[in-house]
């Protein structure tokens, strides 16, 4: 993942920061709890496409 793409990208619901998970190729808003996943190197920023975190899962 490109480090300039991921300073610039912010959730585009809150408009808040993300967390990158690299190991689960996603983009993480805590605010939300919604993961967005990273597909051939391409954030896919779309709410349908996200999932919502687990009420256990901990983003650090």
């Amino acid at each position: 993942m490109d480090k300039k793409l991921l300073d610039i990208l912010v959730c585009p619901i809150c408009k808040g920061p993300l967390v990158y998970l690299k190991d689960k190729q996603e983009l993480v808003c805590k605010a939300d709890r919604l993961a967005f996943p990273i597909r051939d190197d391409i954030p896919v920023m779309l709410e349908d496409e996200a999932r919502t975190l687990a009420p256990d899962e901990e983003i650090k």
